[in-house]
């Protein structure tokens, strides 16, 4: 039998191992991972968006939650209020200040959406075209273009640490960027349905739908 010293350093070794491997795990291989093995998800985010004009970078932050497939709730809080909700067959979004709700279809919206793209099961491996990015920040990357021009994003990053989605990197078609940053995140916690309902609150103005 293996005294037991030797089990324990074997298991250690193992383990360091492991972490080792994970560490040098591209980012194709990580976003596959965060993919297939995340179900649902929550945590708190924080968005830095650049205008082409080079104006001062408007800052946002707000909590998320989703399940997959295409169910998902984007709630910004700071410095303003909206909200957007994926049902699994509509995109809700609502901006509290407007008291206004836009509605889309998801076949249409998936893909659209930062939170779009994080709930829906095969968003980027069927929307974008992937290849492996360089890592920096203590992140490994994937570099994305939209497979069909004219769409909403000109480019995308995406950056993964231990096959968790940590950083989100968007360039539009109208030369602004935008930056998410994921914190707080939970794998795979049990999730309420109510929190992928939305009802428009009485009096919204209510766009879209059919």
């Amino acid at each position: 039998m293996m005294p037991i010293v030797l089990r324990f350093r074997l298991l250690l070794l193992s383990v360091v191992l492991l972490g080792s491997l994970q560490a040098r795990a591209g980012g194709l291989d990580q976003l596959r991972q965060f993919v297939s093995q995340t179900s649902s998800g929550s945590g708190e985010f924080s968005q830095t968006v650049i205008p082409r004009s080079g104006r001062k970078p408007q800052v946002a932050s707000g909590k998320f939650w989703f399940e997959r497939p295409g169910r998902f709730r984007w709630s910004y809080e700071q410095p303003y209020q909206q909200l957007l909700v994926g049902d699994g067959e509509r995109m809700w979004s609502y901006d509290r200040d407007l008291n206004q709700v836009t509605v889309k279809r998801m076949d249409d919206a998936l893909g659209a959406t930062p939170a779009a793209i994080i709930a829906g099961k095969a968003a980027i491996e069927k929307n974008f075209d992937l290849t492996e990015g360089a890592a920096a920040d203590g992140l490994a990357w994937v570099d994305a273009k939209p497979k069909v021009e004219g769409g909403a994003f000109a480019s995308l990053r995406l950056g993964f640490s231990e096959s968790i989605l940590k950083v989100m990197e968007i360039s539009d078609n109208f030369g602004q960027n935008t930056r998410l940053v994921f914190e707080r995140f939970e794998k795979n916690p049990r999730l309420s349905p109510e929190l992928f309902r939305f009802t428009p609150p009485a009096g919204a103005d209510v766009i879209g739908g059919e």
